[in-house]
């Protein structure tokens, strides 16, 4: 008499721990990535506002900027500080890190919004080395 005896698979070996532990990692690998989503996005949003963008333009635009850091200039990092919206009215105090191929400055920026309209109290670039101010309000822009 020949028997065949089937061995149990490894699944069917392990099954009660493997269940609990893929379900666990689940949850955190869903939290993990739920985070990072929200954080992507309060950051691209951030990044797409008025102040943002024309801070960023400025500098870029700018002769002594790019004397001093050269071209192309570039984002260094996430920006620091605050902006807070409320309907038209709103404000705007941060620090954008930005590099060249010749060094590393901040975009510092200070406004207010009024009526749906950016006022800037404050726009320049500090240059990291030597702490030069290069500033970035033209007057006959200051409402844009």
């Amino acid at each position: 008499m020949n028997e065949h005896i089937q061995q149990k698979s490894w699944f069917h070996k392990n099954w009660m721990w493997l269940v609990p532990l893929g379900g666990c990692l689940t949850i955190v690998l869903l939290f993990v990535f739920g985070i990072g989503t929200l954080i992507f996005g309060a950051f691209n949003m951030l990044t797409n506002l008025t102040p943002y963008e024309y801070a960023l333009d400025q500098a870029k635009n700018n002769s002594q900027v790019i004397e001093l850091l050269g071209t192309p200039i570039d984002t260094d990092g996430i920006m620091q500080g605050n902006i807070s919206l409320e309907n038209d009215e709103g404000s705007a105090d941060f620090k954008i890190p930005i590099e060249g191929p010749k060094g590393k400055a901040s975009i510092i920026v200070k406004a207010q919004k009024n009526y749906g309209e950016w006022i800037y109290e404050e726009l320049y670039v500090e240059i990291k080395e030597s702490k030069e101010k290069i500033n970035l309000l033209d007057k006959s822009l200051e409402g844009i």
